[in-house]
Protein backbone atom coordinates (compact mmCIF):
# COMPACT_ATOMS: atom_id res chain seq x y z
CA UNK A 1 0.00 0.00 0.00
CA UNK A 2 1.19 3.50 -0.75
CA UNK A 3 -0.26 6.83 0.17
CA UNK A 4 -1.58 9.36 -2.28
CA UNK A 5 0.11 12.46 -3.61
CA UNK A 6 0.07 15.54 -1.37
CA UNK A 7 -1.75 18.47 -2.96
CA UNK A 8 0.45 21.37 -3.97
CA UNK A 9 0.98 23.62 -0.99
CA UNK A 10 0.39 20.97 1.70
CA UNK A 11 2.88 18.47 3.17
CA UNK A 12 0.74 15.29 3.11
CA UNK A 13 -2.34 13.96 1.31
CA UNK A 14 -5.70 15.30 2.52
CA UNK A 15 -8.79 13.12 2.58
CA UNK A 16 -12.43 13.31 3.72
CA UNK A 17 -14.51 11.32 6.21
CA UNK A 18 -18.23 11.63 5.49
CA UNK A 19 -21.04 10.62 7.84
CA UNK A 20 -23.87 11.87 5.58
CA UNK A 21 -25.03 14.11 8.42
CA UNK A 22 -28.78 14.69 8.61
CA UNK A 23 -29.65 18.24 9.64
CA UNK A 24 -32.63 19.50 11.60
CA UNK A 25 -35.42 20.30 9.13
CA UNK A 26 -33.84 18.24 6.36
CA UNK A 27 -33.93 14.60 5.19
CA UNK A 28 -31.72 11.56 4.77
CA UNK A 29 -32.09 11.90 1.02
CA UNK A 30 -30.63 15.42 1.16
CA UNK A 31 -27.80 14.24 3.40
CA UNK A 32 -26.82 11.46 1.01
CA UNK A 33 -27.08 13.79 -1.99
CA UNK A 34 -24.66 16.18 -0.27
CA UNK A 35 -22.21 13.34 0.35
CA UNK A 36 -22.40 12.53 -3.36
CA UNK A 37 -21.77 16.20 -4.24
CA UNK A 38 -18.75 16.25 -1.91
CA UNK A 39 -17.35 13.10 -3.53
CA UNK A 40 -17.76 14.54 -7.01
CA UNK A 41 -16.20 17.83 -5.98
CA UNK A 42 -13.34 16.25 -4.04
CA UNK A 43 -11.67 15.05 -7.23
CA UNK A 44 -11.09 18.63 -8.33
CA UNK A 45 -10.49 20.07 -4.85
CA UNK A 46 -7.23 18.25 -4.22
CA UNK A 47 -8.47 15.48 -1.90
CA UNK A 48 -7.05 11.98 -2.18
CA UNK A 49 -9.85 9.77 -0.84
CA UNK A 50 -13.28 9.86 0.75
CA UNK A 51 -14.41 7.39 3.38
CA UNK A 52 -17.84 6.80 4.91
CA UNK A 53 -18.46 5.60 8.46
CA UNK A 54 -20.86 2.92 9.66
CA UNK A 55 -23.32 4.11 12.30
CA UNK A 56 -26.71 2.76 13.32
CA UNK A 57 -29.76 4.19 15.10
CA UNK A 58 -28.34 7.72 15.00
CA UNK A 59 -30.80 10.34 13.67
CA UNK A 60 -27.92 12.57 12.57
CA UNK A 61 -26.06 9.98 10.49
CA UNK A 62 -27.34 8.38 7.26
CA UNK A 63 -24.27 6.25 6.46
CA UNK A 64 -25.50 3.00 7.98
CA UNK A 65 -24.51 0.81 4.99
CA UNK A 66 -20.97 1.68 3.84
CA UNK A 67 -20.72 -0.90 1.06
CA UNK A 68 -23.99 0.25 -0.54
CA UNK A 69 -23.06 3.93 -0.28
CA UNK A 70 -19.53 3.30 -1.57
CA UNK A 71 -20.87 1.56 -4.67
CA UNK A 72 -22.88 4.69 -5.43
CA UNK A 73 -20.00 7.09 -4.71
CA UNK A 74 -17.52 5.11 -6.78
CA UNK A 75 -19.96 5.05 -9.70
CA UNK A 76 -20.32 8.83 -9.47
CA UNK A 77 -16.57 9.56 -9.48
CA UNK A 78 -13.66 8.55 -11.69
CA UNK A 79 -10.35 8.94 -9.83
CA UNK A 80 -11.19 9.45 -6.15
CA UNK A 81 -10.37 6.59 -3.79
CA UNK A 82 -13.42 5.65 -1.74
CA UNK A 83 -13.59 3.43 1.31
CA UNK A 84 -15.00 2.63 4.70
CA UNK A 85 -13.99 4.59 7.74
CA UNK A 86 -15.01 2.17 8.75
CA UNK A 87 -16.91 -1.07 8.61
CA UNK A 88 -17.57 -2.10 12.22
CA UNK A 89 -16.39 -5.67 11.92
CA UNK A 90 -18.11 -7.13 15.02
CA UNK A 91 -21.41 -6.34 13.26
CA UNK A 92 -20.60 -8.54 10.25
CA UNK A 93 -19.37 -11.95 9.21
CA UNK A 94 -15.79 -11.62 7.85
CA UNK A 95 -16.67 -13.51 4.65
CA UNK A 96 -19.54 -11.11 3.88
CA UNK A 97 -17.25 -8.08 4.34
CA UNK A 98 -14.62 -9.68 2.11
CA UNK A 99 -17.20 -10.42 -0.59
CA UNK A 100 -18.63 -6.90 -0.49
CA UNK A 101 -15.27 -5.19 -0.81
CA UNK A 102 -13.94 -7.66 -3.35
CA UNK A 103 -16.98 -6.80 -5.46
CA UNK A 104 -16.31 -3.07 -5.07
CA UNK A 105 -12.66 -3.59 -5.99
CA UNK A 106 -13.57 -5.66 -9.06
CA UNK A 107 -15.96 -2.94 -10.20
CA UNK A 108 -13.56 -0.06 -9.46
CA UNK A 109 -10.00 -1.46 -9.53
CA UNK A 110 -7.42 0.40 -7.48
CA UNK A 111 -9.91 2.82 -5.91
CA UNK A 112 -11.29 0.96 -2.88
CA UNK A 113 -10.12 1.04 0.76
CA UNK A 114 -11.39 -1.29 3.49
CA UNK A 115 -11.15 0.46 6.84
CA UNK A 116 -12.15 -1.77 9.76
CA UNK A 117 -13.21 -0.74 13.25
CA UNK A 118 -13.80 -2.62 16.49
CA UNK A 119 -16.56 -0.48 18.04
CA UNK A 120 -20.23 -1.28 17.30
CA UNK A 121 -21.02 2.18 15.91
CA UNK A 122 -24.25 2.23 17.88
CA UNK A 123 -25.93 1.57 21.22
CA UNK A 124 -26.09 -1.82 22.91
CA UNK A 125 -29.66 -2.65 21.92
CA UNK A 126 -29.07 -1.88 18.25
CA UNK A 127 -25.80 -3.81 18.30
CA UNK A 128 -27.64 -6.83 19.68
CA UNK A 129 -30.24 -6.55 16.90
CA UNK A 130 -27.51 -6.36 14.24
CA UNK A 131 -25.57 -9.30 15.66
CA UNK A 132 -28.56 -11.53 16.38
CA UNK A 133 -27.30 -14.22 14.03
CA UNK A 134 -23.61 -13.40 14.20
CA UNK A 135 -22.40 -14.89 17.45
CA UNK A 136 -19.31 -12.65 17.42
CA UNK A 137 -18.17 -9.66 19.39
CA UNK A 138 -15.35 -7.23 20.01
CA UNK A 139 -13.27 -9.94 21.71
CA UNK A 140 -13.07 -11.80 18.39
CA UNK A 141 -11.78 -8.72 16.55
CA UNK A 142 -8.17 -9.82 15.85
CA UNK A 143 -9.32 -13.21 14.53
CA UNK A 144 -12.07 -11.58 12.44
CA UNK A 145 -9.60 -9.11 10.88
CA UNK A 146 -7.26 -11.98 10.05
CA UNK A 147 -10.13 -13.87 8.42
CA UNK A 148 -11.11 -10.91 6.23
CA UNK A 149 -7.48 -10.59 5.17
CA UNK A 150 -7.16 -14.32 4.47
CA UNK A 151 -10.35 -14.39 2.39
CA UNK A 152 -9.21 -11.41 0.31
CA UNK A 153 -5.71 -12.83 -0.19
CA UNK A 154 -6.69 -16.52 -0.53
CA UNK A 155 -4.26 -17.16 2.32
CA UNK A 156 -5.90 -19.73 4.59
CA UNK A 157 -3.58 -22.68 5.32
CA UNK A 158 -4.53 -25.81 3.41
CA UNK A 159 -5.67 -27.53 6.61
CA UNK A 160 -8.00 -24.67 7.59
CA UNK A 161 -11.70 -25.41 7.02
CA UNK A 162 -12.17 -22.07 5.25
CA UNK A 163 -9.49 -22.94 2.69
CA UNK A 164 -12.27 -24.69 0.77
CA UNK A 165 -14.23 -21.44 0.45
CA UNK A 166 -13.49 -19.58 -2.77
CA UNK A 167 -14.03 -15.85 -2.57
CA UNK A 168 -15.97 -14.50 -5.53
CA UNK A 169 -15.53 -12.17 -7.20
CA UNK A 170 -11.75 -12.39 -6.86
CA UNK A 171 -10.16 -9.16 -8.10
CA UNK A 172 -6.55 -9.26 -9.28
CA UNK A 173 -5.58 -7.34 -6.14
CA UNK A 174 -7.63 -6.96 -2.99
CA UNK A 175 -8.40 -3.55 -1.48
CA UNK A 176 -5.91 -2.38 1.18
CA UNK A 177 -7.06 -3.04 4.74
CA UNK A 178 -6.76 -0.28 7.34
CA UNK A 179 -7.37 -0.57 11.07
CA UNK A 180 -9.23 2.32 12.67
CA UNK A 181 -9.37 3.33 16.28
CA UNK A 182 -9.04 5.79 19.11
CA UNK A 183 -7.21 3.64 21.64
CA UNK A 184 -3.99 1.78 22.24
CA UNK A 185 -5.66 -1.56 21.47
CA UNK A 186 -6.29 -0.87 17.79
CA UNK A 187 -2.99 0.99 17.44
CA UNK A 188 -0.96 -1.95 18.71
CA UNK A 189 -2.94 -4.48 16.67
CA UNK A 190 -2.40 -2.45 13.49
CA UNK A 191 1.31 -2.35 14.24
CA UNK A 192 1.60 -6.06 14.96
CA UNK A 193 -0.34 -6.92 11.78
CA UNK A 194 1.71 -4.49 9.68
CA UNK A 195 -1.37 -2.58 8.50
CA UNK A 196 -1.96 1.14 7.95
CA UNK A 197 -3.63 2.83 10.91
CA UNK A 198 -6.22 5.63 11.01
CA UNK A 199 -6.63 7.44 14.32
CA UNK A 200 -9.88 9.23 15.26
CA UNK A 201 -8.49 12.46 16.69
CA UNK A 202 -11.82 14.20 16.06
CA UNK A 203 -13.35 12.54 19.11
CA UNK A 204 -10.31 11.43 21.11
CA UNK A 205 -7.67 14.13 20.86
CA UNK A 206 -5.98 13.42 24.21
CA UNK A 207 -4.75 9.95 23.29
CA UNK A 208 -3.53 10.84 19.79
CA UNK A 209 0.22 10.93 20.37
CA UNK A 210 0.38 7.88 22.71
CA UNK A 211 -1.66 5.81 20.25
CA UNK A 212 0.52 6.79 17.30
CA UNK A 213 3.69 6.08 19.27
CA UNK A 214 2.36 2.64 20.23
CA UNK A 215 1.47 1.94 16.60
CA UNK A 216 4.90 2.90 15.34
CA UNK A 217 6.81 1.09 18.08
CA UNK A 218 4.72 -2.07 17.61
CA UNK A 219 4.98 -2.09 13.83
CA UNK A 220 6.20 -5.22 12.09
CA UNK A 221 6.77 -5.12 8.30
CA UNK A 222 4.24 -7.14 6.32
CA UNK A 223 3.20 -7.85 2.76
CA UNK A 224 0.98 -4.77 3.04
CA UNK A 225 3.55 -2.30 4.40
CA UNK A 226 7.31 -2.01 4.80
CA UNK A 227 6.99 0.85 7.30
CA UNK A 228 4.23 2.37 9.45
CA UNK A 229 1.66 4.54 7.70
CA UNK A 230 -0.58 6.61 9.96
CA UNK A 231 -3.57 8.73 9.07
CA UNK A 232 -5.07 11.18 11.55
CA UNK A 233 -8.73 12.21 11.23
CA UNK A 234 -9.64 15.62 12.62
CA UNK A 235 -12.58 17.99 12.52
CA UNK A 236 -12.47 20.93 10.12
CA UNK A 237 -14.97 23.66 9.22
CA UNK A 238 -14.29 26.43 6.72
CA UNK A 239 -16.69 29.23 5.84
CA UNK A 240 -16.70 32.59 4.10
CA UNK A 241 -16.15 34.31 7.45
CA UNK A 242 -14.49 33.16 10.66
CA UNK A 243 -17.66 34.01 12.59
CA UNK A 244 -19.80 31.81 10.36
CA UNK A 245 -17.34 28.92 10.69
CA UNK A 246 -17.60 29.09 14.48
CA UNK A 247 -21.40 29.27 14.32
CA UNK A 248 -21.45 26.16 12.16
CA UNK A 249 -18.94 24.31 14.33
CA UNK A 250 -21.08 25.09 17.39
CA UNK A 251 -24.04 23.28 15.80
CA UNK A 252 -21.93 20.11 15.69
CA UNK A 253 -20.89 20.64 19.31
CA UNK A 254 -24.53 20.82 20.41
CA UNK A 255 -25.41 17.68 18.44
CA UNK A 256 -22.68 15.73 20.24
CA UNK A 257 -23.63 17.16 23.65
CA UNK A 258 -27.27 16.13 23.20
CA UNK A 259 -26.30 12.67 21.98
CA UNK A 260 -24.12 12.09 25.04
CA UNK A 261 -27.02 13.24 27.21
CA UNK A 262 -29.25 10.56 25.68
CA UNK A 263 -31.10 12.98 23.40
CA UNK A 264 -29.83 12.13 19.90
CA UNK A 265 -31.33 13.96 16.98
CA UNK A 266 -30.49 15.61 13.67
CA UNK A 267 -27.76 18.28 13.69
CA UNK A 268 -29.30 21.40 15.32
CA UNK A 269 -29.37 24.72 13.51
CA UNK A 270 -26.70 27.35 14.28
CA UNK A 271 -29.48 29.48 15.75
CA UNK A 272 -30.41 26.70 18.19
CA UNK A 273 -26.76 26.25 19.07
CA UNK A 274 -26.23 29.98 19.64
CA UNK A 275 -29.31 30.20 21.85
CA UNK A 276 -28.33 27.18 23.93
CA UNK A 277 -27.29 27.93 27.51
CA UNK A 278 -23.63 26.95 27.53
CA UNK A 279 -22.94 26.78 31.26
CA UNK A 280 -20.88 24.48 33.49
CA UNK A 281 -20.03 21.15 31.89
CA UNK A 282 -21.72 22.21 28.66
CA UNK A 283 -19.45 25.24 28.38
CA UNK A 284 -16.40 23.05 28.91
CA UNK A 285 -17.66 20.65 26.24
CA UNK A 286 -18.03 23.54 23.79
CA UNK A 287 -14.55 24.83 24.60
CA UNK A 288 -13.00 21.41 23.98
CA UNK A 289 -15.04 20.84 20.83
CA UNK A 290 -14.05 24.12 19.23
CA UNK A 291 -10.46 23.48 20.29
CA UNK A 292 -10.53 20.13 18.48
CA UNK A 293 -12.05 21.46 15.25
CA UNK A 294 -9.90 23.51 12.88
CA UNK A 295 -12.35 26.26 11.94
CA UNK A 296 -12.31 29.67 10.32
CA UNK A 297 -11.30 30.97 6.92
CA UNK A 298 -9.97 28.18 4.72
CA UNK A 299 -6.36 29.40 4.75
CA UNK A 300 -6.46 29.55 8.56
CA UNK A 301 -7.85 26.02 8.62
CA UNK A 302 -4.98 24.80 6.44
CA UNK A 303 -2.46 26.49 8.70
CA UNK A 304 -3.97 24.77 11.75
CA UNK A 305 -3.99 21.43 9.92
CA UNK A 306 -0.30 21.87 9.14
CA UNK A 307 0.31 22.24 12.87
CA UNK A 308 -1.59 19.02 13.57
CA UNK A 309 0.45 17.22 10.94
CA UNK A 310 3.73 18.43 12.42
CA UNK A 311 2.66 17.47 15.93
CA UNK A 312 1.51 13.97 14.98
CA UNK A 313 3.91 13.34 12.06
CA UNK A 314 0.90 11.88 10.28
CA UNK A 315 1.45 10.49 6.79
CA UNK A 316 -2.02 11.70 5.83
CA UNK A 317 -4.80 13.84 7.29
CA UNK A 318 -8.51 13.10 6.96
CA UNK A 319 -11.07 15.84 7.56
CA UNK A 320 -14.59 15.41 8.88
CA UNK A 321 -17.20 18.16 9.03
CA UNK A 322 -20.23 17.62 11.28
CA UNK A 323 -22.31 20.79 10.93
CA UNK A 324 -25.88 21.82 10.15
CA UNK A 325 -26.88 22.12 6.51
CA UNK A 326 -25.93 20.30 3.35
CA UNK A 327 -24.78 23.40 1.45
CA UNK A 328 -22.42 24.63 4.23
CA UNK A 329 -20.88 21.15 4.46
CA UNK A 330 -20.19 21.04 0.73
CA UNK A 331 -18.98 24.64 0.81
CA UNK A 332 -16.52 23.92 3.63
CA UNK A 333 -14.65 21.34 1.57
CA UNK A 334 -14.87 23.51 -1.56
CA UNK A 335 -13.30 26.45 0.29
CA UNK A 336 -10.46 24.29 1.57
CA UNK A 337 -9.91 23.07 -1.99
CA UNK A 338 -9.85 26.64 -3.26
CA UNK A 339 -7.30 27.58 -0.60
CA UNK A 340 -5.11 24.67 -1.70
CA UNK A 341 -5.38 25.83 -5.31
CA UNK A 342 -4.46 29.37 -4.30
CA UNK A 343 -1.35 28.08 -2.54
CA UNK A 344 -0.34 26.26 -5.70
CA UNK A 345 -0.92 29.26 -7.97
CA UNK A 346 2.44 31.01 -7.54
CA UNK A 347 4.26 27.74 -8.18
CA UNK A 348 2.18 27.12 -11.29
CA UNK A 349 2.78 30.66 -12.54
CA UNK A 350 6.53 30.31 -12.01
CA UNK A 351 6.54 27.11 -14.01
CA UNK A 352 4.58 28.77 -16.78
CA UNK A 353 7.07 31.66 -16.93
CA UNK A 354 9.96 29.24 -16.98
Amino acid sequence: MSGGTPPAGFPVPLSILELANVSSGSTSEAALAATTDIARGAEGWGFDRLWVAEHHNMPSVASSSPAVLLAHLAANTTTLRVGSGGVMLPNHAPLVVAEQFATLEALHPGRIDLGIGRAPGTDGLTAAAIRRAQGTGADDFPQAVAEVQAFLEDAFPAEHAYARIGLMPRPSAGPPIWLLGSSGYSAQLAGLMGLPYAYARHFSRRNTLPALELYRSSFRPSAALDAPYAMVCTGAVAADTAEEAERLATSGALAMLLMRAGQPGPIPTPEEATAFEWHGDAAEHLRRWLGNVAHGLAEDVLTELEGIQRETEADELMLTTSIHGEAPRVRSFELIGQALAARAQPLGSARARG
